[in-house]
């Protein structure tokens, strides 16, 4: 296995059990204490680059943990990570009436900084018999034997410096998306489906921590934690021990907005001009804790090793952003990643052989997580879409456009803010555990929107969350950013194309 990571720890979890020997090949120290503070502020991970940028660990993969490893959930509530329910989801109104029915239980989430979630992990995994972590362990190649379908057999790896090759029946990359093992595979005349795409975005995380004596804002009675003006989106992730971080998206095309978020004053001061996000950070309620970590290069890929029904590769597999990428937006990495450790679990007990393997593992990839990246992919394309009219003077929503906004924004929406079996049904999709378009496809739930829809907005009111900020100009203007000077770049750029 090469990388502890999230997607290496997880897919250790899954096949240690079965009795294999796995060996995780991790470029990176140990953690040098078992203080989530400590691990936050001085674990160095060169391989993990988004290690304290926000993430979101949804229902699916604490599902995994809980039904899986038992232990390991009470240890990360030891360490300070936090579950919280499907009541926590529910909008005022909802709370009045809410009664919970069977089900609901799957629909809670654990909180935490990744490093305290990845922390409690590999200590975990550190403990389990058949398992072993080498660390500063840097793979340079894979060990391959040529044939249709070429064979991986091994890896040449350095660790601590020394060079020497392992061999292995299987290897597994859950070695992020630096890794470049595919592209090794591919250069030696391994068949690859690739595509990828922008995000359109640019990530930009800060962390803070509650004063001493404050708690938590409650949702009731605030604003949104989270939000999209259009030009800016924006949430709360809360953590561990009394922590939280803010993320702010940034269109890549708004250069001047993505240039001052990177100033932990400017970003403060867009975290106070919100009103969901000044109630966590003003000076009262909560201090800072980091620098702003920005990421870039966010774009979605997904990759297929089996070409028209034929494995390319035999004795190989690959998880988490080795083979899927998507828009941390959506906080699905990790549970995707997750939930293909255990995919590749099956498919190992499935056959000994190795082809089949590869099949069934695909197959499965396919059924399971691809439906999660179209959907992510279309929202992206829509986003950008957006954000490039805001930047475009005269320009105008087509009829389609306008209808389909209005079916979320009047008709979703309100929709799931006041009918909590509809809520709790989006939630299911939205939480991996089922396929994330079959609520809406659902009659009985398509025809309770468009009756909300039909309503009108006038007797929605109630259902409409307040206003999440102000316009871009108003925001800009705040910031000290002349409003006109993105406009003058795009054209300047255009005309130069």
């Amino acid at each position: 296995m090469i990388g502890a990571g999230i997607a290496g720890l997880f897919t250790a979890m899954a096949i240690g059990p079965t009795g294999r020997k796995v060996t995780i090949l991790e470029r990176d120290s140990a953690p040098e204490s078992h203080d989530a503070d400590d691990a936050f502020l001085n674990w160095q991970r060169r391989g993990v680059g988004h290690l304290r940028q926000s993430h979101a660990f949804l229902a699916r993969l604490r599902a995994i943990i809980r039904h899986e490893h038992p232990g390991l959930l009470d240890e990360l509530l030891a360490l300070g990570v936090r579950e919280l329910s499907f009541e926590g989801m529910l909008s005022e109104m909802q709370r009045a009436n809410y009664v919970p029915v069977p089900g609901d239980a799957e629909l809670a989430i654990i909180t935490s900084r990744r490093t305290t979630l990845e922390l409690a992990m590999r200590r975990y995994v550190e403990r389990l018999r058949n398992v072993e972590i080498r660390s500063d362990a840097a793979v340079r190649k894979l060990l391959v034997e040529p044939g249709t379908p070429m064979k991986v057999v091994g890896v040449a790896v350095e660790i601590a410096g020394v060079p020497q090759e392992l061999r292995a029946d299987v290897v597994i990359d859950a070695g992020g998306k630096n890794s470049m093992l595919i592209e090794q595979l591919a250069e030696a005349g391994m068949k690859l489906k690739e595509e990828t795409e922008s995000a359109g975005i640019l990530y930009f995380t800060r962390h803070y921590r509650h004063k001493p004596g404050q708690a938590e804002p409650s949702r009731i009675g605030n604003p949104p934690a989270g939000g999209d003006l259009g030009f800016l989106k924006f949430g709360v992730f809360p953590g561990d021990n009394g922590c939280f971080s803010i993320t702010l998206c940034a269109p890549e095309i708004e250069y001047e907005l993505r240039k001052a978020v990177v100033d932990p004053d400017k970003f403060h001061q867009i975290t106070q001009i919100l009103p969901g996000l000044r109630v966590w950070t003003n000076d009262i309620q909560a201090e800072p804790t980091s620098k702003v970590f920005g990421m870039g290069d966010l774009n979605s890929r997904w990759r297929d090793l089996v070409i028209d029904g034929a494995p390319s590769v035999t004795g190989f597999f690959a998880l988490g952003d080795a083979l899927v990428r998507t828009n941390p937006l959506y906080g699905r990495g990790c549970s995707i990643a997750a939930v293909s450790a255990y995919l590749i679990r099956d498919a190992l007990e499935e056959t000994n052989d190795p082809a089949a393997r590869l099949l069934a593992y695909h197959g499965r990839l396919v059924k399971e997580i691809r439906p999660y990246y179209e959907t992510m992919r279309t929202q992206d394309r829509t986003a950008i879409k957006r954000a490039k009219k805001a930047l475009t003077p005269g320009a105008k929503q087509s009829l389609r456009s306008k209808i389909m906004q209005s079916f979320v924004e009047d008709g979703i929406v309100p929709a799931t803010r006041f009918d909590i079996r509809l809520l709790r049904e989006s939630m299911r999709g939205f939480h991996m555990l089922e396929h994330p378009n079959k609520w809406l496809a659902k009659p009985r739930n398509l025809a309770t929107i468009l009756a909300y829809w039909s309503r009108g907005k006038k007797r929605n009111a109630a259902a409409y969350p307040p206003k999440a900020g102000p316009e871009r100009e108003e925001m800009l203007r705040a910031l000290a950013i002349d409003p006109e000077r993105d406009l003058i770049r795009d054209t300047a750029m255009k005309e130069a194309a």
